[in-house]
């Protein structure tokens, strides 16, 4: 499984369009409309590297309202447990 976190800048007055129709692009799980910078995040996740090239170039930047969008692949996946025991290494478990 490939994992790429993909930064979209959308057409402000379309930005509720545009994620409709990003979330529906198979291979896209999630699409978040967040603040600062960026207008909205997706996450895709595909079986294969090239598989990337499809989603992203072939459907995400094609979508109508899309200005520009900055992808990035994930190397590791890290749960919430794992986190949680690498913040608390080193730390007494009677404190």
């Amino acid at each position: 499984m490939v994992t790429a976190i993909v930064f979209i800048k959308a057409d402000v007055a379309r930005i509720p369009e545009v994620a409709e129709q990003v979330a529906a692009i198979d291979g896209v799980s999630e699409v978040y409309s967040v603040t600062g910078g960026l207008d909205l995040i997706a996450m895709v996740r595909v079986a294969h590297h090239d598989d990337l090239a499809s989603v992203i170039p072939d459907h995400v930047n094609r979508v109508p309202g899309v200005v520009s969008t900055e992808t990035h692949i994930a190397f590791r996946a890290y749960s919430t447990h794992d986190l949680e025991a690498a913040f608390s290494l080193g730390q007494d478990e009677g404190v």
